[in-house]
């Protein structure tokens, strides 16, 4: 007697549900592929640029690497190597946690300041460009709206 319980049938994608997901799919690769080519003129990956970007906003420009790590939705390990390439470009340094053993502090240094600094307002006119600006008020507002609730589903 086999105990294997029946799967649920696939619920398929209908051709409108289809054709929005795909839309969607082009529209999140444009819109990095054109905001990641304007950053990389100041060579700067977007990965650099939010990590940059979110210790200039903590007012001692320091972040655990893993509080960063959950932030960008990424592994220890892999931000942890992402951080050593940033290391060696001087644009942030490690700084030991005391509170946690085998983890570290990503401090901003001068030089990614300036980076930041530098890059800040061209990245703000290429979102603009790329997306800001070819929505109106309404449909921007409905986008966040959409956005924050499929981000905050479990």
């Amino acid at each position: 007697m086999s105990t294997n319980k029946a799967e649920p049938p696939v619920r398929w994608l209908t051709a409108d549900e289809e054709h929005v997901w795909r839309a969607y799919l082009r529209m999140v690769t444009a819109v990095r592929a054109r905001t990641a080519q304007d950053l990389a003129a100041h060579g700067l990956s977007e990965p650099d640029y939010e990590v940059l970007s979110t210790l200039s906003e903590r007012a001692d420009g320091t972040s655990t690497l893993r509080e960063q790590a959950a932030k960008m939705g990424w592994s220890r390990s892999r931000l942890s190597r992402h951080a050593t390439r940033m290391e060696a470009r001087g644009l942030i340094r490690r700084a030991p946690d005391p509170a946690d053993g085998r983890g570290c502090f990503l401090v901003l240094t001068d030089t990614g300041r300036d980076t930041l600094h530098d890059a800040a307002p061209s990245h703000v006119a290429s979102v603009r460009q790329h997306f800001v600006d070819r929505l109106g008020p309404e449909e921007l507002a409905v986008l966040g709206r959409i956005a924050e609730k499929i981000a905050a589903a479990p």
